[in-house]
């Protein structure tokens, strides 16, 4: 066994969540030319907490943010702006993927922002 299946297999014995990636793609439409398209389902991961929680009072409401990290094999294909629903530890949130993916030999890493929340 190499040194980097090793390493993969180490990587993929953490996912403790699944999730489902979604896409805008263009379709024809006299209004709306883009739709939801579900690109992956029940895809292994583990999301990672990069900050904590914070709070943003407007004048109406207080928006609440968070940034994390995505963790899944390399093979799966992730575009900035789509939106991923992850279950993990009982709980499911959705995402919006906030930029382009880094790839390694092991696994992706993708930056996510939670959907925007209100308290």
């Amino acid at each position: 066994m190499s040194f980097f299946h090793l390493i993969r297999n180490h990587a993929e014995s953490l996912y403790d969540g699944r999730c489902t990636i979604t896409e805008f793609q263009e379709q024809e439409g006299p209004i709306n030319n883009t739709a939801p398209v579900v690109v992956a389902e029940n895809v292994p991961c583990r999301v990672s907490y990069k900050t904590l929680s914070s709070a943003k009072q407007t004048d109406t409401a207080t928006a609440v943010t968070q940034v994390t990290k995505l963790f899944l094999s390399p093979e799966v294909a992730i575009k900035a702006g789509g939106e991923i629903t992850v279950t993990q530890n009982g709980a499911t949130k959705t995402y919006k993927a906030a930029g382009e993916p880094a790839v390694y030999v092991s696994h992706q890493e993708v930056e996510l922002t939670l959907k925007d929340v209100w308290a």
